[in-house]
């Protein structure tokens, strides 16, 4: 490639960029009007089985034992649309999730 070759592409390359630039900015103009719109997110922390009697039983404090534990893979829904699969993380005395792997739809 000579040197008038090099400037063409270097020229074609910054217009190409400058492009995908504005299309990006285009994009989050057009969905700024959807930012404030709330959603519910949902993780799903592990599941139990247990008869009707015990349920009954419990009041506040009570400890319900689920099958997940720290490190067990999660479900994370939007609107009751699964997006996402994470990661049960705890951080001192709290939980936390980090997000693993994004589902396609």
């Amino acid at each position: 490639m000579n040197e008038k070759q090099k400037a063409e592409f270097l020229k074609l390359a910054e217009k190409t960029i400058e492009a995908g630039k504005s299309a990006v900015q285009k994009e989050e103009s057009v969905l700024e009007p959807l930012y404030d719109v709330p959603v519910s997110v949902t993780a799903v922390l592990g599941k139990t089985v247990m008869p009707i009697h015990e349920l009954l039983k419990l009041g506040p404090g009570a400890v319900i034992e689920l099958d997940k534990h720290v490190g067990d893979s999660i479900d994370i829904y939007v609107n009751n649309r699964l997006i996402a699969k994470g990661e049960l993380v705890s951080q001192g005395d709290r939980l936390g999730i980090t997000m693993t792997e994004i589902v396609k739809a």
